[in-house]
């Protein structure tokens, strides 16, 4: 638990959980989720920082010490007020979000319920994100900000919320809520120097969707506001603005595709446009995702490429681009026009509307060229949420498949290894080829849910081998137009979308795993082949793993395995390294490394002899290797000093690994003396970007570490070199 220190004092968050499955959390959390609330509890002792769905922009605002002391204003007297008053307080804080201060009694602790968090008025919300992308609140990453932001428009669901609490029984209130202590003053230290790091990288990375953000928001607020003043001449003008306003609220309750739905169906209901496309930026084209009507019936193909400058100029000054068709539909027709209206956003046209009705007059073309300005702002606050939750989705499903590959039985790896990246995908059909660097041929090794046999001379000819050549992943929707001779029909295959992709370390090829007919019948995708590829390094070293027992035999494999341990040894654990420091090179990938040394065990030998100090080792790495993941190595560097190589892994993950490795080893019960472990960390960068030169930087982390008392970590960062 990370806590927090603003405005001089150190702010303990309220753990609402009272079990160690958390389940007591899980359904507070399902009661703030069933109303789109937050639920924050107050004791009046502690700052109520965060809770169940909190709001994410009041974790961000309450997290500063620049904005601490305004929330403390409102949420940090919510306790007082309510139990005052003896009943349910209303207030609106700084931030413009709703809230009620609900008084329950839990035992003989007084407590206090804030409830809501949430925005009742657009207004609100648009004067928020104007702070947010250009004002006082731009300091902070906008893919954080904007993570979790609650908006209800009806008061009624904050009173209703707010009645359930206040129904609730005695042992149901002292089971929901639960009051941590505060951390010491020493554990505070660590957690800020946390979460400094965690805010100092996520700042780099949103540092470019910020600066975009800014720059079209902006613009857009100030359109806005220009259009509205104008628009109140006229009472249509001014039923417009409230249609569109209306449409905007409603957005923001939605994912971006549904979003791109319900504008189609707003323009089509308020402009009567039968005709439409909707076009996304696609690696660097725009493709149609969506389309109504006529040009969906006709299946009509816009070729336009997003770097165009006429679509930044019709964008900025409001007009439509204009397309021709090439050829009529109806022999010695009129040739349609096209009306394009690009939606940029930072000086990139990020998606594009185009409209095949035919429109009347220029009044008609500037209103819909504004609509899709001034819209802008809303799609992109849905796309950063969209990109947010696809990066978090990843992360879980890694977590998951590392989680499972540690289960696989070595008996039957090969089919477990390929079901388990089967179920990730949804594939009901999957493959795992093995490579064969004497035949230069590829040999099945595990089939799912495939019914003709595919060994043989040739096999994996047609996509798999060539694929393994390139190196390059491939996604297929329909081979039929791909050119790729189609599968033999006895084959029978559901689908004409498959994925295939190479398992590769640096630039040796050690397999491909191919995935068709997806569960769903949908067709696979750059979604799917990403989350493929955040995987493809786990699979890549537990492949090469076990191909090594496969070929090499046991005397050969013997000579890369330390026969105390178990671990791998110095010899196969610099080749890995040399690796992944190209793939880290080439790639952009981070790559950070461990040195580890058990304190003091030339003491264990001399005191209680070499068995003890062989148990010792064997259970310090027992107790080290139970927290890695599946795509680390970790190897015996030499007597007492173990190395883990954490391929994909940034500095601050891999000091959270760091410390998990510690206290891990701290408590392990051995009888005749404690063990523990002191921990070196380094990362790759421009400076440390050679093998010698990383394990030389983790070695100096490594006596940092032992010269600080021992059992620490230490990265090379504070060494000062």
């Amino acid at each position: 638990m990370i806590e927090l220190k603003a405005n001089g004092k150190i702010y303990s968050k309220i753990q609402m959980s009272a079990s160690r499955e958390n389940t007591e959390k899980q359904n507070l959390e399902s009661l703030a989720g069933e109303g789109g609330l937050a639920i924050i509890a107050a004791d009046g002792k502690t700052a109520p920082i965060d809770g169940a769905n909190n709001n994410s922009m009041c974790r961000a605002l309450y997290s500063s010490e620049k904005f601490a002391p305004r929330c403390q204003e409102f949420c940090g007297q919510a306790f007082n007020w309510a139990t005052e008053a003896g009943k349910t307080v209303s207030y609106e804080c700084h931030a413009g979000l709703n809230c009620l201060a609900v008084p329950l009694k839990t035992g003989e602790k007084p407590l206090v319920a804030i409830v809501g968090r949430t925005f009742l008025k657009f207004v609100n919300y648009r004067e928020a994100t104007e702070k947010a992308v250009s004002g006082e609140w731009r300091e902070f990453p906008p893919t954080q900000f904007f993570e979790n932001v609650l908006m209800t428009g009806s008061p009624q669901n904050l009173e209703k919320l707010a009645g359930r609490l206040e129904k609730l029984s005695d042992k149901e209130r002292e089971t929901l809520f639960e009051i941590e202590k505060p951390l010491t003053a020493e554990d505070a230290t660590v957690s800020e120097e946390i979460s400094r790091q965690s805010k100092e990288i996520a700042k780099m990375q949103a540092e470019e969707i910020a600066k975009l953000v800014g720059q079209f928001h902006q613009k857009t607020t100030q359109a806005a506001e220009e259009y509205e003043k104008t628009a109140g001449k006229n009472r249509e003008e001014a039923e417009e603005i409230t249609a569109w306003r209306s449409l905007f609220g409603s957005l923001l309750k939605l994912d971006y595709r549904q979003a791109c739905v319900l504008i189609l169906d707003f323009l089509n209901k308020r402009y009567g446009l039968t005709s439409m496309i909707w076009l996304e930026l696609r690696e660097n084209r725009l493709e149609t995702i969506l389309a109504v009507g006529e040009m969906k019936e006709r299946q009509i193909q816009i070729g336009v490429s997003p770097s165009d400058e006429r679509l930044l100029e019709a964008a900025r000054d409001e007009i439509p681009l204009e397309l021709h068709e090439r050829k009529s539909r109806i022999p010695g027709g009129e040739l349609q026009i096209i009306n394009l209206f690009p939606i940029a956003v930072g000086g990139e046209v990020r998606s594009a509307l185009a409209v095949g009705d035919k429109l009347n007059d220029e009044s008609e073309k500037h209103r819909l060229a504004h609509f899709c300005r001034t819209v802008a702002s809303e799609l992109e606050i849905l796309r950063l949420r969209e990109e947010l939750s696809r990066r978090n989705f990843l992360t879980r499903a890694v977590r998951k498949f590392n989680e499972n590959l540690k289960k696989i039985d070595a008996e039957d790896f090969w089919h477990n290894l390929t079901q388990i990246s089967a179920e990730l995908l949804r594939a009901e059909r999957a493959s795992l080829l093995i490579y064969n660097e004497k035949t230069k041929l590829l040999e099945a090794k595990s089939l799912i849910g495939i019914i003709n046999d595919l060994n043989g001379e040739k096999i994996g000819e047609r996509i798999a081998l060539p694929v393994l050549q390139s190196g390059n992943p491939l996604v297929v929707s329909e081979i039929g137009k791909s050119g790729i001779i189609s599968a033999p029909t006895d084959w029978q295959y559901k689908t004409d979308s498959f994925l295939s992709c190479p398992i590769m370390i640096g630039e040796r090829r050690i397999a491909v795993l191919n995935f068709t007919d997806r569960a769903d019948r949908a067709d696979f995708g750059d979604f799917d082949l990403e989350l493929l590829q955040a995987i493809a390094p786990q699979i890549a070293v537990a492949v090469d793993r076990a191909s090594l027992k496969d070929k090499a035999g046991e005397f050969e494999q013997l000579s890369v395995t330390d026969p105390l341990t178990g671990l791998l040894n110095r010899r196969y654990l610099e080749v890995r390294l040399a690796e992944e420091i190209k793939r880290s090179s080439r790639d952009g990938y981070p790559m950070s490394f461990l040195m580890i040394d058990v304190d003091d065990f030339g003491r264990f030998n001399k005191d209680f002899g070499v068995l003890i100090g062989d148990d010792a080792l064997r259970q310090s790495v027992r107790a080290i290797t139970s927290t890695l993941r599946g795509a680390d190595v970790a190897a015996r560097y030499g007597g007492e000093e173990f190395c883990i190589l954490l391929p994909q892994t940034t500095l601050n993950e891999a000091f959270s690994i760091g410390e998990r490795i510690r206290q891990s080893v701290e408590k392990i019960n051995f009888p005749q003396r404690q063990i523990t472990v002191s921990i070196g960390v380094t990362t790759f960068s421009p400076d440390v970007s050679t093998a010698e030169k990383i394990i030389k930087t983790a070695d100096e982390a490594l006596r940092q570490a032992k010269g600080k008392g021992k059992n620490n970590v230490q990265i090379y960062e504070s060494v000062g070199v």
